[in-house]
Order: structure tokens, then C-alpha cells, then sequence
């Protein structure tokens, strides 16, 4: 960008959170949601529509029913919960903020990284044809660039899919902690370990799949 704020910003912003562990982000922002927010009694509306506590966050959410069918259904606060719409507990805003956050610095970096691999001269050639920036940026840039985006954006995905294991660490019961849990009541350490390895193994070779059969589709074919 030649606007010098939103490029200082944006700098900004990918080195704090790129250069920030993962797990001191997960931490920060759980404390954050449990020290600051209200009681689930006076929580903080929007619209009474979207309430925010200590609990978590209620949103309105699609839900079926035998009278009314798919209708929108609004949450209502209810003593220290929330009944209807969809609630989002406190422990996963903190994990899907930690993981958002740092992720997207990373991701940003493969982006600009890829946009600035497209030599200048592509870019003025369009330019001296009529093309608007946009058109540029669409028709000559882009697709120059994902042939340098796409293969590191496939690590990153594999990273976040990988980092998500770290929900143990504010109370969010993902697979590592439902396994964990399972372990100590049974006893079947190899079974359990088994389990959470082949759920990340086929969860990482799924995206690593899609991601290598976009980028023979993206990827520019030459004569």
C-alpha cells in the first residue's frame, strides 16, 4: 500500500503476532475474556441479539424445528447461561482468537511475499494496456503470485490444524483433552495416543490433498 498508516500498521500487526508464541497469545486472551468481561448476569448486549460474559457469546443461529421448520433463534439470557441461538464458550473465543490472529500474521507474510515475487514490468505492461488496478491485481497479479503463495499457504494450514492441539492449555475440551480424559479412565495409553495421532494424520494429509490439487489448477500452464 502507498498509504504510509496502513502500511506501518499492518507491519505492526504481523510482527507482533508472528513473533509472539502461540501459547502466551492463548493465555492472554483467555485472561483477557476472564478478567475483564462482565458476569454472565450483566452480560453486554448488541441488538438484544448478541450478548458477551464471562461465559462466553450468544448469538442468533439457524435452528429446526417440528412447528416452525429452519427459523432464526435469538439467545435469551437465562440466570448464568444463555438458552437458544448459539453460544460460544469462553475457552473457544480465546482458542479461535489466539489461533486467528497468529495464523493470519503468517498467512499475511506468504501473501505479500507472493504478490511481491511478480515482477514490476507485469505490472506496468498492464498498466500501459488501460487496465485498472483491479483488473491488474486480478487478471495479471494474482494469478503470478499463487504459484509462490500456494505451497507455503498449505504449511500454514497444516500448522493451525496442528497448533488447535494447544486448546488444552485454556480448558477447551478438544480431541487431546476428550483422549486425555479417556486415558486416565481406562488406562489405554497406546489405544488413546493411537486415536489423536490418526485423527491429526488424516486431518493434515485431507488438506495437504485439497491444497496440492488447487495448486495444479492454479498453477500456470506452459506450452
Amino acid at each position: 500500500s502507498r498509504n504510509v498508516l496502513l502500511r506501518g500498521l499492518s507491519q505492526a500487526y504481523v510482527e507482533l503476532f508472528r513473533n509472539v508464541p502461540l501459547l502466551v497469545q492463548l493465555l492472554f486472551w483467555y485472561l483477557l475474556a476472564v478478567e475483564l468481561l462482565p458476569e454472565a448476569t450483566e452480560p453486554w448486549v448488541w441488538g438484544n441479539a448478541v450478548f458477551l460474559s464471562k461465559v462466553g457469546m450468544a448469538l442468533p443461529w439457524l435452528a429446526h424445528s417440528a412447528e416452525a421448520g429452519w427459523h432464526l433463534s435469538l439467545p435469551v439470557a437465562e440466570g448464568f447461561s444463555f438458552e437458544g441461538g448459539l453460544v460460544l464458550s469462553s475457552e473457544y473465543l480465546a482458542l479461535l482468537l489466539g489461533l486467528v490472529f497468529y495464523t493470519t500474521a503468517f498467512v499475511a507474510e506468504v501473501v505479500r511475499a507472493g504478490i511481491a515475487a511478480v515482477p514490476r514490468g507485469q505490472i506496468e505492461a498492464a498498466h500501459s494496456v488501460g487496465l485498472s488496478p483491479a483488473q491488474t491485481t486480478r487478471l495479471v497479479t494474482l494469478p503470478q503470485a499463487l504459484r509462490v503463495i500456494v505451497p507455503p499457504l498449505t504449511n500454514q494450514y497444516l500448522n493451525l490444524t496442528k497448533n488447535s492441539s494447544l486448546a488444552v492449555v485454556v480448558g477447551y475440551p478438544d480431541i487431546v483433552s476428550v483422549s486425555t480424559t479417556a486415558l486416565n479412565q481406562t488406562g489405554r495409553a497406546v489405544e488413546c495416543i493411537a486415536i489423536i495421532m490418526l485423527v491429526y494424520l488424516t486431518t493434515s494429509l485431507t488438506t495437504s490433498g485439497l491444497m496440492n490439487w488447487y495448486n495444479q489448477r492454479a498453477a500456470i500452464k506452459e506450452r
